[in-house]
């Protein structure tokens, strides 16, 4: 009993740690203004297709006048970052302090670094303040803000805004997976599916995003 009144001693101090992260987050990207986020394996390397397919995304997103928000590592977010650092736009870096594999990649704007303890503050910022999410290919990190995204957007808690998976023969089978038996299964229903889009080319992307803010306006994703 000694250790756990500690530990609810420790954590009472912690929530002060997690205020500090959110507010910093919060003025921080209020600065940025109007960006979408771009998803994907850090483990993706310059030569692959999809590196290099994100980089023109993020140029064609910055020049629409959006910031791009990565976060902040190796591989897909390097790519982001480098492509609105190109194309002039606003290059944002959500890192997570890791253990393990984890540094600040080269392209992001030093004035829009921000560095986080704590997974839910950073998805918090993710989502929050994107107008779009761009999942490029990538592994449990990617398919974790994934579905934080659709699972908040189903249930009213965050705006309608658009979700964009970019790479058919990585994520066609999960997007055939969700139809034949979430939705067939009534686990979903028939308006959940269309919360996403899958697409290959980065021509694709533009049009979804263009055909999205044509009927709809900007704006934070909650409050």
């Amino acid at each position: 009993m000694k250790n756990w009144n500690n530990a609810i001693t420790q954590d009472s101090w912690r929530i002060l740690k997690y205020n500090a992260e959110t507010i910093t987050g919060f003025e921080k990207l209020l600065e940025v203004g109007p960006s979408i986020s771009i998803f994907g394996s850090a483990r993706t390397k310059p030569d692959d297709l999809y590196y290099k397919k994100t980089v023109e995304i993020a140029k064609m997103i910055a020049k629409m006048g959006f910031g791009v928000i990565s976060g902040a590592g190796p591989g897909i977010m390097e790519a982001a970052n480098k492509g609105a650092k190109e194309n002039g736009g606003k290059s944002v870096g959500l890192r997570i302090n890791l253990p393990f594999e984890q540094y600040t990649n080269k392209y992001v704007d030093e004035d829009y670094l921000l560095k986080f303890d704590y997974f839910f503050i950073r998805k918090l910022m993710f989502q929050k303040y994107s107008q779009g999410f761009i999942v490029m290919p990538g592994g449990y990190g990617t398919l974790d803000e994934l579905f934080n995204a659709l699972t908040l957007i189903q249930t009213k808690k965050s705006k309608l805004f658009p979700i964009i998976l970019v790479g058919k023969k990585h994520y066609e089978p999960l997007y055939d997976w969700i139809k034949s038996t979430l939705l067939d299964g009534k686990l979903i229903s028939e308006e959940d599916i269309h919360l996403l889009s899958l697409v290959e080319e980065v021509d694709e992307v533009e049009k979804e995003l263009t055909s999205f803010f044509e009927v709809n306006k900007i704006d934070i994703n909650f409050e």
